[in-house]
């Protein structure tokens, strides 16, 4: 590995791919959009995915943080070895991220709010005595010199993530779960004290 130095301290010259977050949810005015995320040690990537369900089935996911989707397969890092960041980065379909202009990361977490046609789920809210967290995360970066953006992403993890480990754990303990793997995964990759 190639390294500068600036007075005195190594720098790294090159970006190393750190890990995937499979399956986040960007909520947009027309319809969510489906994304995994490239963590390297320089930025995140948002990799638009392709639309799994409907605008109707996207929305109830966001607002239950629950697993709908149940037969796609959770993308890994070995499927994007071979396309280079640069082009993952370039495509007008993706999101990037410099981790130097991020000014931080909240995970938060919400209970739904239900409406009459959310009754369905209410009730099989109450007969497993579970509570549906839903988790996101807030990230605020400067965009440029005078723009600061907000974007929301939902941690929204696949069935095949979701569904083996629901034999032996909560809905509620799988959803933190997730939740907090993401969030230490960016505390490795941003600054110290940005990500809460």
């Amino acid at each position: 590995m190639e390294a500068r130095f600036v007075e005195g301290e190594p720098v790294e010259t090159e970006e190393k791919r750190i890990a995937l977050i499979h399956r986040v949810l960007v909520p947009e005015e027309d319809f969510p959009k489906e994304y995994a995320v490239l963590l390297t040690n320089r930025r995140s990537i948002f990799i638009r995915q392709e639309k799994t369900r409907s605008d109707f089935v996207l929305r109830g996911e966001m607002r239950y943080g629950t697993a709908l989707v149940t037969d796609v397969v959770p993308k890994t890092l070995d499927d994007y070895e071979k396309t280079s960041l640069e082009s993952l980065a370039s495509d007008p379909g993706n999101l990037t991220v410099p981790h130097s202009s991020v000014h931080s990361l909240v995970l938060k977490k919400e209970a739904p709010n239900f409406r009459f046609r959310d009754i369905f789920v209410w009730l099989t809210m109450r007969r497993q005595g579970e509570i549906f967290q839903v988790y996101h995360f807030d990230m605020t970066y400067r965009k440029d010199r005078d723009e600061s953006v907000k974007i929301r992403f939902y941690l929204v993890p696949l069935g095949a993530y979701f569904k083996p480990r629901r034999q032996t754990q909560t809905r509620e303990t799988i959803l933190r779960e997730y939740a907090e793997e993401n969030r230490l995964l960016y505390q490795q990759v941003l600054p110290e004290g940005l990500v809460s």
